[in-house]
Protein backbone atom coordinates (compact mmCIF):
# COMPACT_ATOMS: atom_id res chain seq x y z
CA UNK A 1 0.00 0.00 0.00
CA UNK A 2 1.58 3.62 -0.88
CA UNK A 3 3.08 5.24 1.98
CA UNK A 4 0.97 8.12 1.48
CA UNK A 5 -2.37 6.51 1.83
CA UNK A 6 -1.19 4.66 5.00
CA UNK A 7 -0.40 7.85 6.90
CA UNK A 8 -3.81 9.38 5.55
CA UNK A 9 -5.93 6.47 6.19
CA UNK A 10 -3.65 6.09 10.05
CA UNK A 11 -4.44 9.78 10.71
CA UNK A 12 -8.16 9.00 10.14
CA UNK A 13 -8.29 6.06 12.73
CA UNK A 14 -6.46 8.21 15.13
CA UNK A 15 -8.54 11.50 14.94
CA UNK A 16 -11.85 9.21 14.90
CA UNK A 17 -10.78 8.47 18.98
CA UNK A 18 -11.03 12.04 19.82
CA UNK A 19 -13.83 12.82 17.53
CA UNK A 20 -15.68 9.82 19.45
CA UNK A 21 -14.19 11.25 22.54
CA UNK A 22 -16.38 14.51 22.13
CA UNK A 23 -19.31 12.57 20.36
CA UNK A 24 -19.91 10.79 24.24
CA UNK A 25 -20.08 14.41 25.85
CA UNK A 26 -22.83 15.68 22.94
CA UNK A 27 -24.95 13.05 23.55
CA UNK A 28 -24.97 13.73 27.26
CA UNK A 29 -25.98 17.05 26.60
CA UNK A 30 -22.87 18.92 27.04
CA UNK A 31 -20.51 20.29 24.54
CA UNK A 32 -16.51 20.13 25.09
CA UNK A 33 -13.89 22.54 23.52
CA UNK A 34 -11.35 20.60 25.56
CA UNK A 35 -10.96 16.91 24.26
CA UNK A 36 -7.50 17.75 23.33
CA UNK A 37 -6.61 17.84 26.63
CA UNK A 38 -7.22 14.03 27.03
CA UNK A 39 -5.63 13.36 23.73
CA UNK A 40 -2.31 15.31 24.82
CA UNK A 41 -2.16 13.63 28.49
CA UNK A 42 -2.87 10.09 26.79
CA UNK A 43 -0.03 10.78 23.97
CA UNK A 44 2.15 11.78 26.54
CA UNK A 45 1.37 9.29 29.14
CA UNK A 46 1.94 6.19 26.61
CA UNK A 47 5.12 7.79 25.07
CA UNK A 48 6.80 7.99 28.75
CA UNK A 49 5.62 4.29 29.01
CA UNK A 50 7.13 2.71 25.96
CA UNK A 51 10.15 5.25 25.66
CA UNK A 52 11.01 5.77 29.35
CA UNK A 53 9.66 2.82 31.65
CA UNK A 54 10.69 0.42 28.34
CA UNK A 55 6.65 -1.11 28.63
CA UNK A 56 5.20 -2.98 25.77
CA UNK A 57 2.74 -1.02 23.27
CA UNK A 58 -0.15 -2.83 24.59
CA UNK A 59 0.72 -1.44 28.39
CA UNK A 60 1.16 1.74 27.44
CA UNK A 61 -1.63 2.42 25.32
CA UNK A 62 -3.79 1.03 28.58
CA UNK A 63 -1.97 3.77 30.54
CA UNK A 64 -2.61 6.37 28.23
CA UNK A 65 -6.44 5.50 28.27
CA UNK A 66 -6.17 5.19 32.46
CA UNK A 67 -4.82 8.78 32.62
CA UNK A 68 -7.11 10.09 30.40
CA UNK A 69 -10.07 8.80 32.13
CA UNK A 70 -9.30 9.91 35.50
CA UNK A 71 -8.50 13.49 34.23
CA UNK A 72 -11.94 13.70 32.40
CA UNK A 73 -13.45 12.53 36.03
CA UNK A 74 -11.12 15.08 38.01
CA UNK A 75 -12.75 17.40 35.95
CA UNK A 76 -16.19 16.04 35.17
CA UNK A 77 -16.67 16.62 39.26
CA UNK A 78 -15.42 19.90 39.13
CA UNK A 79 -17.58 21.37 35.80
CA UNK A 80 -20.43 18.85 35.36
CA UNK A 81 -22.94 20.17 37.37
CA UNK A 82 -22.12 23.88 35.06
CA UNK A 83 -24.25 23.96 31.45
CA UNK A 84 -23.87 25.32 28.05
CA UNK A 85 -21.40 27.73 27.74
CA UNK A 86 -20.36 28.02 31.22
CA UNK A 87 -19.03 24.20 30.67
CA UNK A 88 -17.81 25.04 27.40
CA UNK A 89 -15.49 27.76 28.22
CA UNK A 90 -14.60 24.80 31.93
CA UNK A 91 -13.13 22.43 29.31
CA UNK A 92 -11.43 25.19 26.59
CA UNK A 93 -9.20 26.52 30.04
CA UNK A 94 -8.46 23.33 31.31
CA UNK A 95 -7.30 22.29 27.97
CA UNK A 96 -5.04 25.19 27.79
CA UNK A 97 -4.29 24.42 31.07
CA UNK A 98 -2.30 21.09 30.51
CA UNK A 99 -1.17 22.21 27.11
CA UNK A 100 1.03 24.74 29.43
CA UNK A 101 1.95 22.48 31.86
CA UNK A 102 3.41 20.41 29.08
CA UNK A 103 5.02 23.44 27.91
CA UNK A 104 7.04 23.76 31.71
CA UNK A 105 7.41 20.26 32.06
CA UNK A 106 11.13 18.61 31.33
CA UNK A 107 11.76 15.46 32.87
CA UNK A 108 14.40 13.05 30.67
CA UNK A 109 16.19 10.29 31.89
CA UNK A 110 19.27 8.72 30.04
CA UNK A 111 19.02 5.49 28.27
CA UNK A 112 22.17 4.33 26.05
CA UNK A 113 23.52 7.62 26.55
CA UNK A 114 20.48 9.28 25.31
CA UNK A 115 18.37 11.98 27.38
CA UNK A 116 14.73 10.58 26.44
CA UNK A 117 11.56 12.45 28.00
CA UNK A 118 9.15 15.65 27.99
CA UNK A 119 11.55 19.06 27.30
CA UNK A 120 9.11 21.68 27.49
CA UNK A 121 8.04 23.37 24.33
CA UNK A 122 10.97 21.38 22.66
CA UNK A 123 8.64 18.09 22.46
CA UNK A 124 8.63 14.68 23.42
CA UNK A 125 10.85 12.77 21.36
CA UNK A 126 12.73 9.33 20.64
CA UNK A 127 9.14 7.58 21.19
CA UNK A 128 10.15 4.96 18.90
CA UNK A 129 8.46 1.60 19.83
CA UNK A 130 7.48 0.84 16.44
CA UNK A 131 10.85 1.13 14.84
CA UNK A 132 12.74 -0.49 17.53
CA UNK A 133 10.05 -3.45 16.90
CA UNK A 134 10.26 -3.62 13.75
CA UNK A 135 6.50 -2.67 13.45
CA UNK A 136 5.64 -1.55 9.69
CA UNK A 137 3.44 1.31 8.97
CA UNK A 138 0.64 -1.05 7.14
CA UNK A 139 1.06 -3.31 10.57
CA UNK A 140 0.45 -0.17 12.73
CA UNK A 141 -2.30 1.00 10.34
CA UNK A 142 -4.68 -2.41 11.17
CA UNK A 143 -4.14 -2.38 14.80
CA UNK A 144 -5.05 1.23 14.72
CA UNK A 145 -8.58 -0.34 13.22
CA UNK A 146 -8.55 -3.22 15.40
CA UNK A 147 -9.33 -1.05 18.09
CA UNK A 148 -11.49 1.62 16.18
CA UNK A 149 -13.60 -1.18 15.36
CA UNK A 150 -14.09 -2.92 18.60
CA UNK A 151 -14.86 0.74 20.03
CA UNK A 152 -17.55 1.03 17.52
CA UNK A 153 -18.63 -2.58 18.73
CA UNK A 154 -18.91 -1.57 22.66
CA UNK A 155 -20.98 1.78 21.27
CA UNK A 156 -23.29 -0.43 19.83
CA UNK A 157 -23.95 -2.24 22.92
CA UNK A 158 -23.87 0.75 25.14
CA UNK A 159 -26.61 2.35 22.81
CA UNK A 160 -28.85 -0.89 23.46
CA UNK A 161 -28.67 -0.98 27.44
CA UNK A 162 -30.30 0.95 29.62
CA UNK A 163 -27.03 2.90 30.18
CA UNK A 164 -27.40 3.92 26.60
CA UNK A 165 -31.29 5.10 27.30
CA UNK A 166 -30.59 7.24 29.93
CA UNK A 167 -27.24 8.64 27.78
CA UNK A 168 -29.29 9.88 25.57
CA UNK A 169 -32.37 10.94 27.45
CA UNK A 170 -30.28 13.10 29.50
CA UNK A 171 -28.77 14.51 27.02
CA UNK A 172 -32.66 15.60 25.11
CA UNK A 173 -33.57 16.86 28.15
CA UNK A 174 -32.20 16.76 31.74
CA UNK A 175 -34.83 17.51 33.81
CA UNK A 176 -37.22 15.13 32.43
CA UNK A 177 -34.77 12.62 32.51
CA UNK A 178 -34.12 13.32 36.06
CA UNK A 179 -38.32 13.30 37.23
CA UNK A 180 -38.00 9.77 35.41
CA UNK A 181 -35.35 8.17 38.00
CA UNK A 182 -32.42 8.97 35.89
CA UNK A 183 -29.44 10.65 37.96
CA UNK A 184 -28.45 12.79 35.06
CA UNK A 185 -24.80 14.18 36.57
CA UNK A 186 -23.93 10.57 37.23
CA UNK A 187 -24.34 9.56 34.26
CA UNK A 188 -22.81 12.23 32.83
CA UNK A 189 -19.71 11.70 35.07
CA UNK A 190 -19.27 8.08 33.50
CA UNK A 191 -19.85 9.51 29.47
CA UNK A 192 -16.81 11.91 30.70
CA UNK A 193 -14.78 9.16 31.92
CA UNK A 194 -15.48 7.27 29.16
CA UNK A 195 -14.99 10.45 26.85
CA UNK A 196 -11.34 11.22 28.62
CA UNK A 197 -10.40 7.32 28.04
CA UNK A 198 -10.83 7.56 24.29
CA UNK A 199 -9.01 10.56 24.35
CA UNK A 200 -6.26 9.18 26.16
CA UNK A 201 -6.11 5.93 23.66
CA UNK A 202 -5.90 8.06 20.81
CA UNK A 203 -3.42 10.53 22.01
CA UNK A 204 -1.05 7.05 23.07
CA UNK A 205 -1.67 5.78 19.13
CA UNK A 206 -0.73 9.20 17.71
CA UNK A 207 2.60 9.23 19.68
CA UNK A 208 3.45 6.44 18.31
CA UNK A 209 2.77 7.62 14.75
CA UNK A 210 4.42 10.61 15.26
CA UNK A 211 7.10 9.39 17.18
CA UNK A 212 7.32 12.76 18.27
CA UNK A 213 4.52 15.26 20.31
CA UNK A 214 5.07 19.05 21.40
CA UNK A 215 2.01 20.64 23.04
CA UNK A 216 1.23 23.13 20.20
CA UNK A 217 -0.07 19.48 18.52
CA UNK A 218 -2.97 20.12 20.87
CA UNK A 219 -4.29 23.28 20.55
CA UNK A 220 -7.73 24.91 20.11
CA UNK A 221 -8.35 23.61 16.74
CA UNK A 222 -7.80 19.80 17.62
CA UNK A 223 -10.56 20.57 19.97
CA UNK A 224 -12.78 22.21 17.86
CA UNK A 225 -12.98 19.87 14.91
CA UNK A 226 -13.48 17.36 17.49
CA UNK A 227 -16.54 18.58 18.04
CA UNK A 228 -17.34 19.70 14.75
CA UNK A 229 -16.59 15.87 13.26
CA UNK A 230 -19.95 14.87 15.53
CA UNK A 231 -21.99 17.72 14.44
CA UNK A 232 -21.32 16.96 10.47
CA UNK A 233 -21.34 13.33 10.36
CA UNK A 234 -24.25 13.10 12.92
CA UNK A 235 -25.18 12.31 16.44
CA UNK A 236 -27.59 9.47 15.43
CA UNK A 237 -25.14 6.90 15.80
CA UNK A 238 -21.01 6.09 16.40
CA UNK A 239 -20.74 6.03 13.06
CA UNK A 240 -21.20 9.71 12.70
CA UNK A 241 -18.21 11.02 14.05
CA UNK A 242 -15.78 8.85 11.92
CA UNK A 243 -17.92 10.16 8.88
CA UNK A 244 -17.14 13.58 10.27
CA UNK A 245 -13.67 13.02 10.01
CA UNK A 246 -13.70 11.55 6.81
CA UNK A 247 -15.04 14.45 5.06
CA UNK A 248 -12.83 16.66 6.67
CA UNK A 249 -9.73 14.67 6.78
CA UNK A 250 -10.24 12.31 3.96
CA UNK A 251 -11.80 14.71 1.57
CA UNK A 252 -10.72 18.46 2.55
CA UNK A 253 -7.18 18.03 3.80
CA UNK A 254 -6.37 14.98 1.49
CA UNK A 255 -7.33 16.59 -1.72
CA UNK A 256 -5.70 19.20 -3.62
CA UNK A 257 -9.11 20.54 -4.91
CA UNK A 258 -9.44 21.98 -1.24
CA UNK A 259 -5.47 23.66 -0.90
CA UNK A 260 -5.57 27.05 1.09
CA UNK A 261 -9.75 26.80 1.00
CA UNK A 262 -10.05 23.69 3.14
CA UNK A 263 -10.95 25.70 6.48
CA UNK A 264 -13.50 27.87 4.73
CA UNK A 265 -14.91 24.84 3.25
CA UNK A 266 -15.27 22.95 6.03
CA UNK A 267 -16.56 25.99 8.34
CA UNK A 268 -19.27 26.52 5.62
CA UNK A 269 -20.28 22.63 5.76
CA UNK A 270 -20.56 22.89 9.68
CA UNK A 271 -22.90 26.04 9.74
CA UNK A 272 -24.92 24.81 6.60
CA UNK A 273 -25.25 21.58 8.44
CA UNK A 274 -26.25 23.35 11.82
CA UNK A 275 -29.51 25.35 9.60
CA UNK A 276 -30.43 21.88 7.61
CA UNK A 277 -29.66 19.26 9.94
CA UNK A 278 -29.25 20.27 12.75
CA UNK A 279 -28.19 16.64 14.45
CA UNK A 280 -25.89 15.77 11.12
CA UNK A 281 -25.84 13.70 8.18
CA UNK A 282 -26.73 10.40 10.13
CA UNK A 283 -29.18 11.70 12.81
CA UNK A 284 -31.53 9.59 14.58
CA UNK A 285 -34.08 9.48 11.74
CA UNK A 286 -31.92 8.70 9.17
CA UNK A 287 -29.85 6.11 11.16
CA UNK A 288 -33.90 4.39 11.71
CA UNK A 289 -34.32 4.69 8.24
CA UNK A 290 -31.26 2.95 7.01
CA UNK A 291 -31.57 0.05 9.67
CA UNK A 292 -35.07 -0.13 8.66
CA UNK A 293 -34.36 -0.54 4.95
CA UNK A 294 -31.63 -3.07 6.00
CA UNK A 295 -33.72 -4.93 7.77
CA UNK A 296 -36.42 -5.36 5.12
CA UNK A 297 -33.74 -6.05 2.28
CA UNK A 298 -32.87 -8.93 4.54
CA UNK A 299 -36.13 -9.95 5.52
CA UNK A 300 -36.95 -10.47 2.04
CA UNK A 301 -34.07 -12.10 0.36
CA UNK A 302 -34.56 -14.81 3.82
CA UNK A 303 -38.14 -15.07 2.57
CA UNK A 304 -36.84 -15.45 -1.16
CA UNK A 305 -34.25 -18.34 -0.08
CA UNK A 306 -36.74 -19.92 1.64
CA UNK A 307 -39.84 -20.05 -1.47
CA UNK A 308 -36.89 -20.86 -3.74
CA UNK A 309 -38.40 -23.93 -6.03
CA UNK A 310 -35.16 -25.68 -5.65
CA UNK A 311 -34.67 -25.70 -2.23
CA UNK A 312 -34.91 -29.52 -0.20
CA UNK A 313 -37.66 -29.37 1.80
Amino acid sequence: MDDYLVGVLSNIGIISFVALSAYVLLLAGEMSFGQQAFFAIGAYAAGIGTAMMRWSLAPALLLGAMVGALAATALGRATLRLSGLYFAIATLAFAEMVRIVFELCTWQIDIGGTLVGPKGTDGFGDIRYLFENEITPAQYLCAIYLLLALVLAAFMVVDRSRFGRALRQAGADPVLAELQGVRVVRVRLVAAAAAGALGGLGGGLYAHLLTYVEPRNFDIMLGVHSLAYGLIGGLGTAIGPVVGVLIDIGLLESSRLFVGYRMMVFGGLVALLLIVRPRGLLDERAVHWITTRVRDLIDAATARRRDHPLRRP
